[in-house]
């Protein structure tokens, strides 16, 4: 009577057999895979010791690095300016943190170069030393066209030490640079790189977005220099100074690998005479020059150069016979001396012959070559003192 009933065919036992037997295997996979994070779990936590791996010597570029940075961090200052501002309805007096840059000590009389941009508009200096000391500082004297600034503070004891000077005449394009500053307020922050180009040129503004006219002879490095390195020292291998740290190429106001620093030739030459005299007097050659002017009369020359529009009685420019412009006898202009080199480096507009000019003293003797009536000429002029 039982055999009645169907029974399941042999293939249904087989497609069994082989799930269960699947299905087994998966489970030894799976506890196989996690059976180690079982046992970690359930035995007790040990920590197993681990030996340190011994270093060895530092590399000796890093020991230099490290030396240089030594030696020269407390040459380096921290700046933090404020602007007094009056309550409009109390009429009461307080102070407004305005921003921060970076300096670094020049002698041993307590002066300190920074860049002019660092303290433009502040009516507060403080400067911090590396040990942690501050002082309110005293602006000596300042040149906006090279965004340099001279400030003094009274240290009694323990003076820093100025930071050694170097040469910025024979710079080389790949020679490695050290930059120290304090990068959005981080201290004394180390940052190397190369000289990217030289000899660059960088229109200035002050926070009013007014402009003072193109900073000359740059030096270019991808050193990271972010804001409030600005002012810091830029420094070769020797650890001497080789400029001052002014600016950055970056939209957004972050290094992006582009920085900008004055020459120390140029520093050497307006610091000093910052410290002697409370400002800089630029090298002149007493004549009158307008840029717009001067692009207007070029194209009606064809010429490339700085027309020299009109030479101021007693100056240099007079006693070495240069013309300005003059008129005939129908009224119409006359162009006078046109420069378009300066001891054999050409001059294409009256702002580099600023330029050229600025790489004198006053008193020093420029050779000038100039065109007159359409004929060449040498006119050796001793240089003056400009106007600020």
């Amino acid at each position: 009577m039982y055999d009645d009933y169907p029974r399941p065919p042999p293939t249904d036992r087989f497609v069994q057999r082989w799930l269960f037997i699947t299905a087994c295997l998966a489970a030894l996979m799976l506890l196989w895979h996690f059976l180690p994070t079982l046992e970690s779990a359930m035995a007790p936590r040990q920590a197993d010791e681990r030996t340190v791996t011994p270093r060895g010597e530092l590399a000796a570029d890093e020991r230099s690095t490290i030396a240089l940075f030594e030696q020269s961090r407390d040459s380096v200052v921290f700046i933090s300016t404020a602007q007094l501002v009056r309550d409009a309805w109390s009429r009461n007096v307080f102070s407004v943190p305005r921003g921060t840059g970076s300096g670094f000590v020049w002698d041993d009389a307590g002066h300190v170069v920074t860049n002019y941009h660092v303290i433009e508009g502040a009516s507060q200096a403080t400067v911090k030393l590396s040990d942690g000391r501050d002082y309110q500082a005293a602006l000596v004297g300042a040149s906006p066209a090279h965004d340099i600034a001279v400030l003094r503070i009274g240290v009694g004891f323990k003076r820093p030490p100025a930071v050694p000077i170097g040469t910025s005449a024979d710079l080389k394009v790949g020679q490695k640079v050290f930059a120290i500053g304090n990068p959005f307020g981080l201290d004394w922050t180390l940052t190397t790189g190369i000289i990217s180009a030289l000899d660059r040129s960088l229109a200035s503004e002050n926070r009013q977005g007014q402009g003072h006219g193109a900073i000359e002879h740059l030096i270019q490095t991808d050193a990271a220099i972010n804001p409030g390195n600005s002012g810091g020292p830029l420094l070769d291998s020797a650890g001497r100074l080789i400029g001052i740290n002014t600016a950055i190429y970056s939209p957004s106001g972050a290094s992006a690998g582009i920085g900008f620093a004055v020459p120390v030739d140029t520093v050497m030459r307006v610091v000093p005479q910052i410290l002697q005299k409370g400002q800089y007097l630029p090298p002149a050659l007493g004549v009158q020059l307008d840029e717009a002017t001067n692009a207007r009369l070029l194209r009606a020359l064809d010429l490339e150069g700085a027309v020299v529009l009109r030479v101021l009685p007693g100056s240099a420019a007079e006693r070495a016979g240069l013309l300005g412009l003059g008129r005939s006898a129908d009224g119409s202009l006359v162009a006078g001396d046109v420069i378009t080199a300066v001891d054999g480096k050409p001059v294409k507009s009256v702002a580099q012959l600023q330029a050229r000019l600025d790489e004198y003293r006053v008193g020093d003797v420029a050779l000038l070559k100039v065109q007159r009536a359409g004929q060449q000429r040498e006119v050796a002029v001793e240089l003056q003192a400009g106007e600020r």
